[in-house]
């Protein structure tokens, strides 16, 4: 393999997914370089210019409570920290119900705990916040591009992916989580959607207004540090063999990542539609993320130039728009 286009001819016909992007982001040139690719039918379309949009899932939690935190630092007291960092013995799920789920996440009492990886405390990071005064997706929502918005305000036209369904029928552009589905607002652990652009572009917004990738090497010797995820084994991690002991990143449960290496100050995000017909087989998903991650580290040290335009003519792959 000696570029993401061959991974993507590889890997997106084995499925699951019937749509793979894939960004390369030079945080010290603050630019970045995408491909994007659809199945149709069995053949794999290359997209002169990307134009899907991707369920993010659990990616949402760093681009809403991490970058709470990096824009607002005072505002986390320590019970805070430890929610954000998924050390605050919440429960890790359930089904919350549709009246009371504020109450309910409100409930449980913030105590130091070993780590364990907590929607429901990434939910309490939220409704600290609001008892603050604070509301989340202002604070949070002009550092994104125009192209990652919360579901339910995807532009009229999009084309999105389709992750599941909702009763009988292919579910385009509804959140796939369940507890967002149920809480019908804006929700600091999943529901943003984006294009393989809009995520990029919004993380080197992220870098250029906080500094966020320089502080990330200050972590501690827990998993998550400022409500991102860490490489704990190099030789072992989905971000790939070949980033540095500082890499950290996040994924999203509909086949979504990003992973950024601070000692290179380069990072790659992966967003894919893993859960469009099934959610239990990611084998060749991750894979691929894997594999990404090795030909992206390597790059710098004289690798070849691992993304590049495909033009495309007569393709006939076609996705449903939102309505």
């Amino acid at each position: 393999m000696n570029n993401i286009r061959d991974l993507i001819l590889e890997h997106l016909p084995a499925g699951p997914m019937d749509g793979l992007a894939v960004g390369v982001l030079d945080f010290k040139k603050a630019s970045f370089e995408v491909i994007e690719a659809s199945l149709d039918d069995g053949e794999v379309y290359f997209h002169e210019e990307p134009f899907l949009w991707f369920d993010l899932a659990s990616v949402t939690k760093p681009l809403v409570n991490s970058l709470s935190y990096f824009l607002r630092p005072d505002l986390f007291d320590s019970e805070m920290l430890l929610c954000l960092n998924h050390r605050g013995g919440l429960p890790s799920w359930g089904r919350l119900p549709y009246k009371g789920w504020r109450e309910q996440i409100l409930s449980y009492p913030v105590l130091e705990a070993q780590t364990l990886y907590s929607d429901f405390s990434a939910l309490r990071v939220m409704l600290e916040l609001e008892k603050k005064g604070i509301s989340q997706k202002d604070l949070v929502s002009p550092i994104w591009n125009k192209e990652l918005k919360f579901w339910k305000e995807i532009p009229e036209g999009s084309h999105i992916v389709q992750n599941g369904y909702l009763g009988a029928d292919e579910n385009f552009g509804v959140v796939h989580d369940p507890n967002a589905y149920v809480i019908d607002e804006f929700c600091s652990h999943a529901g943003l959607f984006a294009t393989i652009n809009g995520i990029c572009h919004t993380l080197l917004n992220y870098q250029n207004k906080t500094g966020f990738i320089e502080k990330m090497k200050a972590h501690d010797e827990h998993r998550f540090f400022c409500g991102w995820d860490r490489v704990l084994n190099p030789q072992d991690t989905l971000a790939g063999i070949g980033c540095g002991k500082h890499a950290f990143g996040h994924l999203g449960f509909t086949g979504t990542s990003v992973w950024i290496d601070p000692d290179q100050m380069i990072g790659h995000v992966i967003l894919s539609n893993a859960t469009r017909q099934h959610w239990y087989d990611k084998a060749n998903l991750n894979l691929f993320r894997r594999e990404v991650g090795r030909l992206v580290w390597n790059w710098p040290k004289g690798g070849q130039k691992v993304c590049r335009w495909i033009q495309v003519t007569n393709a006939t792959f076609v996705l449903k728009k939102t309505s």
